[in-house]
């Protein structure tokens, strides 16, 4: 009788070591699975807050350049002779200097950032700068009829911000 007794305790003994064992590497298994979850969405949640942050920078310095652009539209329209408007024009043209080095700045953080649909429409943006700001560069030249063609550049901008902004929108909401 006391060998089943010693034989049955010894069982016990070793299926309680067992259950042990395999309760502990489950338990690690799934403390290990939660840290790579907790991770990742910590990781996604960086991503979209820079992501989101660049966007709005971007938005932001696009609309300080319309800000200019609308400048220049009212210079312009103003009853000031030709002459006179060329500081204002040159002071303009600053101004649209710094603000596209911001922008730029803020387009190859984007570039990095990603996605490549996001950082397309951003690189489209900075395209519908040029044709705005050549026209600029003209008046400020000596082209007498450089401004009246401003106006047609200013949608072509605008247009490629609002496109922007839906494809960010986009980004952000797919994250």
């Amino acid at each position: 009788m006391t060998d089943s007794a010693l034989w049955f305790s010894s069982l016990t003994a070793g299926t309680a070591v067992l259950a042990s064992w395999v309760t502990s590497r489950g338990t690690a298994r799934a403390a290990q699975i939660q840290a790579n979850t907790a991770e990742k969405t910590q990781r996604v949640v960086r991503i979209s807050a820079a992501r989101r942050t660049a966007y709005v920078s971007l938005i932001e310095q696009a609309h300080k350049m319309a800000e200019l652009y609308w400048m220049i539209s009212d210079i312009h329209a103003s009853a000031v002779p030709r002459i006179e408007q060329l500081p204002a024009l040159k002071e303009v043209r600053a101004g649209l200097r710094e603000e596209y080095a911001q922008l730029r700045h803020v387009i190859w953080v984007i570039n990095l950032e990603g996605p490549d649909t996001v950082a397309e429409a951003a690189e489209n943006l900075r395209l519908a700068t040029r044709p705005p700001y050549r026209v600029l560069e003209a008046a400020i030249a000596g082209d007498s009829s450089a401004l009246t063609e401003f106006d047609q550049y200013y949608d072509p901008f605008w247009l490629s911000l609002l496109a922007f902004v839906s494809t960010a929108r986009s980004a952000v909401h797919d994250l």
